[in-house]
């Protein structure tokens, strides 16, 4: 039963129409791209590799409407599985103008913890619809009716949200309102624009923007502006390099692999 109310909401909810919200020119993206970053873990004073994380863009139709289909997946290397297992998969079909999202789905396995959601938006009521299961099974599944308003982004959504944003149009240090559904609540946050630098990699310089989203705390982030990106400045706009603490340790994230690129990427 919960299967066929779930169904029911996203297709109600998928033919709603978002707000418009604050983007730049042209979005850095295009279907086809694919970005694969290998992930370090401090541990004991040295730096280990110890995961791999993939986003991948595609053409998606839902309910009659064109989205883009965002998926990005991750976890722990296969020789680290006995320390601390992940696999992580997350979904989010949304608006091609706005990326405003249409539904989201989060699959987490943090060994031994499991937990699977779904949302559904509704923009003609302001209404998000969550379904959850915390068993392998789907039992103990709940449903949950969560208001929103506007501009308003899953976690997957926000990653496209951010590298979209018009930087030159705000000065070194400002904040940038950004509203995240997470754990069934909206949050109020932001990213601090850290102005222009240039990030030095094995393949080359590049120009690049800095960032710090306000992070929520959870079971791996801490709370605040603990997580710096840099980000191509070019059309691409593209996540090079990202480094935060966590609640233990620290992590490193270098951009391994990119496919299907809008433009190449320029050197200096």
């Amino acid at each position: 039963m919960i299967r066929f109310a779930l169904i029911f909401l996203l297709l109600f909810a998928a033919t709603r129409t978002p707000a418009q919200c604050h983007l730049g020119d042209d979005l850095p993206f295009t279907p086809g791209e694919s970005l694969t970053y290998s992930v370090f873990y401090h541990l004991n004073n040295i730096w280990v590799a110890a995961g791999e994380v993939t986003f991948s863009v595609s053409e998606e139709t839902l309910d009659g409407q064109p989205t883009y289909h965002f998926v990005g997946a991750g976890g722990t290397l296969k020789k680290y599985d006995w320390i601390f297992k992940v696999r992580d998969h997350y979904q989010s079909n949304v608006n091609t103008t706005t990326l405003l999202p249409y539904q989201f789905s989060r699959h987490v396995k943090h060994q031994p913890a499991f937990l699977y959601r779904q949302y559904a938006f509704d923009y003609h009521k302001k209404e998000a619809y969550s379904i959850t299961s915390a068993n392998k099974k789907n039992k103990a599944t709940t449903l949950d009716t969560i208001p929103f308003t506007d501009c308003t982004f899953d976690v997957l959504s926000a990653i496209y949200y951010c590298r979209s944003l018009n930087f030159n149009a705000f000065e070194q240090g400002s904040s940038i309102p950004l509203k995240l559904l997470l754990d069934n609540e909206v949050f109020n946050t932001y990213v601090r624009y850290e102005g222009k630098d240039v990030f030095k990699t094995k393949s080359g310089e590049f120009n690049c923007i800095k960032f710090k989203p306000a992070l929520i705390e959870g079971t791996i982030f801490k709370g605040g502006e603990h997580m710096v990106v840099w980000v191509t400045d070019d059309e691409n706009k593209l996540p090079i390099y990202i480094e935060s603490d966590i609640l233990v340790g620290a992590i490193r994230v270098y951009l391994k692999d990119a496919e299907g690129l809008k433009v190449t990427p320029k050197k200096n």
